[in-house]
């Protein structure tokens, strides 16, 4: 699959170097290298693969909504668990209408959003140039649209199942009404965002004050802010008054569960988590603050423009803070800073294009090709190469696939209303089905652990809840899944600290030969439990020495 990738790229390369000079005049030159663009967004995209397990919460929310369950994790439990809210809708209405499995649904729906991405990142990098040239400089939304083609973060979580590149999409739509002079559909789109992802909030706020320090320069009606505002809150407060008066909350379970803790700790993580993905992106920041050297030396007319792409790149810095203050992510890829990437793609397309519209005869500089297939090669090789990139996401395939087996194993085999343990509670709950409760150790889908429970450090820094007393004692599952891989090479006897003494510890060899299971039962359930377990073939009991 590397190989095909890599061919794809460099036949874009071959098209874009070749056709650069008559992108401006040639319709087909620029279908052929945007359908390109396209097809590299796509097989990069399926280099990943990867659906990861937190992706099965927000299915089994959706799942549940379609089935009449209900928005909940477990029936019968009002829990804020997801954190995104407009995409466990746009998952549960296929199925409800049409019967369509949720999974399939997300994989698709994901995939296309990044592929509308790169459409996008065309789209407003020639939005706001054609501002200042008014017969626009088509090449440089080619060349925005080819480096968020390339952008590792985002392939990483197109077919992933979650709504990172939905959220993406919103983003880049959001500062295109903006520079369309479309301050209401901005406002409805800025709040679709909020609802697709909390991050949402920050571009809500920074746009509306970069509306309201517009209105002010007179480049956009003195009415604006306040359309925009008005039509932001028409669907922002129904939806967070629902939200309060379902779930009891102001704040879902699923951010509270990983917020708290020392703030040192998790702005360290979190500055460490930035610092990863500057490394990685050394090339696209080079050139980000090339354009954002040469924009503040060489001043001039073109205004709004100008204030266009400072808002791209003032986003592109509060997504980063908002990584940082978040203290980063146990997924890879960097999937909180997956939008960054693609704003300053279209803020260097477009900060060429000012600058080129000084110029009697405004033209793209081929070196703005070399540039842009160069950042996207480099990508590439990123996406490839990098631990925290295609062999960790595989690395988290894998173990997501294993929970699922052991969710599908459990909930055949045990009753309805069993209570199941889990540290990765996703692809195991989602297997398993609605008829099991499953727990969420780390309180995501637990009011009680997320609000009251205590706060410890993950490796990394990043920071969860945890009170493992309440689900031992006041849970009480009858099988605890204490595993982030969903199997071990060998055959463990040991227990955790936390249920030593209440639950025994029983080993499973998977009869693939992929390693051994172990689970926790409750001691008084234990023998009964491992006779039903033990008839699937799949799995064997064999009892520790």
């Amino acid at each position: 699959m590397i190989a095909v990738v890599a061919v794809v790229w460099l036949c874009l390369a071959v098209v874009v170097v070749a056709g650069w000079s008559r992108l401006a005049a040639d319709r087909g030159w620029r279908i052929a290298v945007l359908t390109l663009a396209l097809t590299f967004s796509l097989v990069h995209q399926l280099l990943f693969a990867t659906i990861p397990d937190d992706a099965y919460i927000t299915f089994r929310y959706a799942r549940n909504i379609a089935d009449g369950y209900g928005p909940v994790f477990n029936l019968g439990e009002t829990v804020e668990g997801y954190p995104n809210f407009l995409w466990v809708v746009l998952l549960a209405l296929p199925r409800a209408m049409f019967g369509v499995e949720v999974e399939p649904t997300a994989v698709v729906l994901g995939t296309l959003c990044a592929l509308g991405c790169v459409l996008a990142a065309y789209v407003l990098a020639n939005r706001i140039v054609r501002l200042v040239v008014p017969d626009g400089l088509p090449a440089l939304g080619v060349a925005a649209a080819v480096v968020t083609a390339g952008a590792g973060s985002l392939a990483a979580y197109g077919p992933s199942g979650l709504e990172t590149p939905l959220y993406v999409l919103l983003v880049l739509t959001v500062v295109h009404a903006l520079a369309g002079g479309h301050p209401m559909a901005a406002g409805v789109l800025v709040a679709l965002a909020v609802m697709t992802r909390p991050d949402g909030l920050g571009v809500a706020v920074l746009a509306g004050l970069w509306l309201l320090v517009a209105a002010l320069r007179g480049h956009v009606r003195s009415a604006a802010p306040a359309a925009y505002a008005l039509a932001a809150l028409v669907l922002l407060v129904p939806w967070t008054a629902w939200r309060v008066t379902y779930y009891e909350h102001a704040l879902p379970a699923a951010i509270v569960a990983k917020s708290g803790g020392p703030v040192t700790t998790r702005l360290a993580a979190g500055w460490s988590y930035l610092a990863g993905f500057a490394l990685v992106s050394q090339a696209l920041l080079l050139v980000a603050a090339i354009a954002v050297a040469l924009l503040t030396y060489r001043r001039g007319s073109a205004g709004h423009a100008r204030s266009l792409v400072w808002l791209l790149f003032l986003l592109a810095v509060g997504q980063a803070a908002v990584a940082v203050a978040a203290g980063g992510d146990t997924l890879p890829a960097w999937r909180l800073l997956a939008p960054v990437p693609p704003l300053l793609a279209v803020a260097a397309a477009a900060a060429a294009g000012i600058l080129a519209a000084r110029d009697p005869a405004p033209r793209p500089r081929p070196a703005v090709a070399i540039v842009a297939l160069a950042v996207c090669g480099l990508s590439l090789v990123i996406s490839t190469a990098h631990p925290r990139m295609l062999p960790g996401m595989h690395d988290h395939r894998a173990a997501t696939g294993r929970l699922g087996e052991i969710g599908a194993w459990l909930g055949e085999h045990l009753p309805p209303g069993t209570v199941v343990s889990a540290f990765r509670p996703g692809a195991l709950a989602y297997a398993a089905g609605p008829g099991l409760i499953v727990v969420d150790v780390r309180g995501v889908t637990d009011n009680r652990i997320a609000r009251e429970g205590s706060r410890r450090p993950l490796p990394g820094g990043v920071v969860v809840a945890s009170d493992y007393d309440y689900v031992v004692n006041e849970r009480a599952p009858a099988v605890a899944v204490d595993t982030v891989s969903g199997s071990e090479p060998r055959q463990t006897c040991g227990i955790g600290p936390a249920y030593a003494g209440v639950y025994q510890v029983a080993t499973f060899r998977r009869t693939d030969g992929s390693g051994w299971t172990d689970l926790y039962l409750r001691g008084t359930l234990a023998r009964g439990l491992v006779e039903q377990l033990d008839t699937d073939p799949r799995f064997d009991h064999v009892p520790c020495e």
